[in-house]
C-alpha cells in the first residue's frame, strides 16, 4: 500500500513564469523558485506543484509541450530542476510536476513526424480524420479556446483534433505505443526525484471513437460538452498508467477532470480502483456563469452562496469514505476569489481569510495558489494588455465576428474571470517591479503591489500570510480535519457558509459570513454549545455573543 502522506498535506502551486526571476530577463525561472524555498518553508506547506516547466514554444504558456525530457530554456536547465527537487526535499517539501498529455505542441517530434504522411510510425499518435464533402469539418466539436476543434493539414489532406489551441494537437490514446511513450517520460522524471503529478485535463484523453456531432442549437456553430471528457476508455487508460508508473513510487497524483460529478470522482479516486489520489472539480467554479450561453464562461450571473454551498457540500458528502477531494478556489486558470466573489477593497484581508477558512476546514487536500496567501487581487487591464490566448480568441469570435457580446460586457467579464488575473507577477515587495525582476517583466504587474506584497505581509502579525500559516498548522496537528465527517448547516442562508466537522470524540464548527452585512451571531450559537473554544478567527473572536461582522470567519471546537 502506498503511503497516504498527501491526506494531511497542503499544496502550494507555483506558476514559474510569474513567481521569481533570477537573471533579469523578466521571466520567472527555476533558480528563482529555489531562492524562495525558505519562504515556502516558513509558510508551512508540504508540496510544491510546478505548472509546466518543460520545453515549449509557449503558445499556451507551457501547456504546449515540445520536449517532455527537457526544461524550457528560460526556466533553466535539467540540472536546475534536479537541484530544485533536492533543495526542496532538504526542507521537507515535495515537488509535483505538471503532466500535459491530452495534447502536445505541434512542434513536438511526434507531431512533426505524424503530419508528414498517413503511414509513418507516428502517423496515428494523434487524431486525424478525413474531410467531409467540400473539405467539410469531421464534426461540429469546438475548441475550448473558441472556434472549431479541427485544423486542416495539407500534407495529409486531413484534419487533426485540438481541444485547445490549434498548435496543441490532441494525442491519440488509443495507440499503445503512444501511451508507452507517455509512461516512459513519467518514469524519467520520477527517477529524478519528482514526487508525483498534476495531470492536465486528464479526463479528456479518451474520446468517443464514433466522433458524433453535438445536437445543433440556433446561433451556434461549434460545441463543447459531454464528448470532450470522460470517454469510454478513460479509466482503463489511467489504471494502466498507474500500473506502469504510479504504483512503483510513493507519490501523489491529482487529475484535472472537467465535466466530472462526485460520482465520477469516485471512479477516479476510490483506493481499490488504483487510479488517482484526487481530482479537481470544476463544478463550483461554474456557479457564476450562465449555463448553455453561446458566450460560454464570459456570460456571467451574480454570485450565489447557496449554490456554492450545495456544490461543495455535495462533493464533501458523496466522496466521504470513498475517495478524496482536492480543495481550491484559485489556480493558474482561475481568478482571485476575493475579487470574484468577495470584496477586495474595503474588506480585502478579512475576506481573504474568510474564504481560506471555508476551504481549509473541509476534508481533502488544500491547494494554495501563489499570492493567495497574501490576498492578491484581480487586475483591470485594457484588452490589448492581456496575454492569454483564451481571451484573444474569445474576443475575435464573440465580440468581433459573432457580436454576441459587447466589448464593454466582454471586458467586464475578463476583469472578473480571465486566467490572466492569476498570472501577473508575484508581489514580493514595494520596490520597482515588486521584487519579481530587475528587468522588464513578461507581463504587467498588478498596480496594487505597493499595498499588497510579501514584505508587508511578513511585517504584520495579523496578515493574511500568518492566518494561512495557522490554518496549515491546524491541518498538520488536528486529525479531525483529515478524517472527520462533514455536515452542512444553515443550508439556505444566503450569507453564511457554516458546517460541522465531527468525529466520535469531538465536533468543530467552521463558519464564515461571506457578505458585507452585520448578522446576528445567535444564528450559530445552537451549534457551538456554551463554551466554544475558538481555534482560529479572523476578527479575534473569543466568545459567541454579538454580531457576525462583514466577512467574519472562525473555526470553533464545540464544548
Amino acid at each position: 500500500m502506498r503511503n497516504k502522506w498527501w491526506k494531511n498535506a497542503v499544496v502550494y502551486q507555483i506558476y514559474p513564469k510569474s513567481f521569481q526571476d533570477s537573471n533579469g530577463d523578466g521571466f520567472g525561472d527555476l533558480p528563482g523558485v529555489i531562492s524562495r524555498l525558505d519562504y515556502l518553508k516558513m509558510l508551512g506547506i508540504d508540496v510544491i506543484w510546478m505548472s509546466p516547466v518543460f520545453d515549449s514554444p509557449q503558445d499556451d504558456n507551457g501547456y504546449d509541450v515540445r520536449d517532455y525530457r527537457k526544461i524550457y530554456e528560460k526556466f533553466g536547465t535539467n540540472e536546475d530542476m534536479e537541484r530544485l527537487i533536492a533543495e526542496a526535499h532538504e526542507r521537507g517539501i515535495k515537488v509535483v510536476l505538471d503532466l500535459v498529455v491530452n495534447h502536445t505542441s505541434d512542434e513536438h517530434a511526434w507531431f512533426v513526424e505524424s503530419r508528414k504522411s498517413k503511414d509513418n510510425p507516428y502517423s496515428d499518435f494523434y487524431i486525424w480524420k478525413d474531410p467531409k464533402e467540400d473539405k467539410g469539418l469531421p464534426n461540429n466539436w469546438g475548441s475550448n479556446f473558441c472556434g472549431s476543434a479541427w485544423e486542416y493539414c495539407e500534407e495529409r489532406d486531413q484534419y487533426y483534433l485540438h481541444f485547445y489551441g490549434k498548435r496543441q494537437p490532441d494525442l491519440n490514446w488509443e495507440n499503445p505505443n503512444m501511451r508507452q511513450g507517455v509512461y516512459d517520460l513519467m518514469n524519467f522524471w520520477m527517477e529524478k526525484g519528482a514526487d508525483g503529478w498534476r495531470m492536465d485535463v486528464i479526463a479528456s484523453i479518451s474520446k468517443d471513437q464514433d466522433f458524433p456531432d453535438y445536437p445543433e442549437e440556433p446561433g451556434r456553430e461549434y460545441y463543447t460538452g459531454k464528448y470532450h471528457s470522460n470517454g469510454p476508455r478513460l479509466h482503463e487508460f489511467i489504471q494502466e498508467m498507474n500500473r506502469e508508473v504510479m504504483a512503483k513510487y510513493d507519490c501523489m497524483t491529482v487529475g484535472e477532470a472537467p465535466g466530472s460529478t462526485p460520482e465520477v470522482a469516485g471512479l477516479f479516486t476510490a483506493p481499490e480502483r488504483n487510479e488517482l489520489d484526487m481530482i479537481f472539480t470544476f463544478e463550483h467554479m461554474n456557479i457564476d456563469r450562465i449555463p448553455g450561453s453561446v458566450n460560454r464562461k464570459w456570460a456571467l450571473k451574480p454570485f450565489d452562496l447557496v449554490e456554492l454551498k450545495r456544490v461543495m457540500s455535495d462533493w464533501q458528502t458523496k466522496l466521504y469514505g470513498k475517495g478524496w477531494n482536492a480543495l481550491y478556489f484559485e489556480n493558474h486558470d482561475q481568478p482571485r476569489v476575493i475579487s470574484r466573489w468577495g470584496n477586495d477593497r474595503e474588506y480585502r484581508e478579512v475576506c481573504a481569510k474568510a474564504y481560506a477558512t471555508v476551504l481549509h476546514g473541509m476534508q481533502g487536500t488544500p491547494y494554495i495558489y501563489q499570492g493567495e496567501e497574501i490576498g492578491m487581487t484581480n487586475v483591470h487591464f485594457d484588452l490589448a494588455d492581456y496575454e492569454d490566448i483564451e481571451v484573444r480568441n474569445a474576443y475575435q469570435e464573440l465580440v468581433v465576428k459573432g457580436k454576441t457580446i459587447s466589448e464593454e460586457e466582454f471586458l467586464k467579464a475578463v476583469w472578473n474571470k480571465s486566467r490572466d488575473n492569476a498570472r501577473t507577477p508575484m508581489q514580493w515587495d514595494d520596490t520597482e517591479q515588486a521584487g519579481f525582476t530587475v528587468g522588464t517583466p513578461w507581463f504587467k504587474l498588478n498596480d496594487r503591489y505597493r499595498e499588497i506584497n510579501v514584505k508587508r505581509a511578513l511585517a504584520d502579525p495579523d496578515s493574511v500570510f500568518y492566518y494561512y500559516r495557522k490554518l496549515i498548522r491546524l491541518r498538520h496537528e488536528e486529525p479531525l480535519l483529515t478524517e472527520g465527517e462533514y455536515v452542512l448547516v444553515l443550508e439556505q442562508d444566503p450569507h453564511i457558509f457554516a458546517y460541522l466537522r465531527r468525529s466520535e470524540s469531538e465536533t468543530w464548527l467552521v463558519a464564515a459570513n461571506l457578505s458585507e452585512e452585520r448578522l446576528p451571531a445567535d444564528t450559530l450559537a445552537q451549534y457551538v454549545g456554551e463554551r466554544p473554544e475558538f481555534l482560529i478567527s479572523n476578527y479575534g473572536r473569543g466568545e459567541m455573543n454579538g454580531d457576525l461582522r462583514p466577512y467574519e470567519a472562525f473555526i470553533a471546537r464545540v464544548r
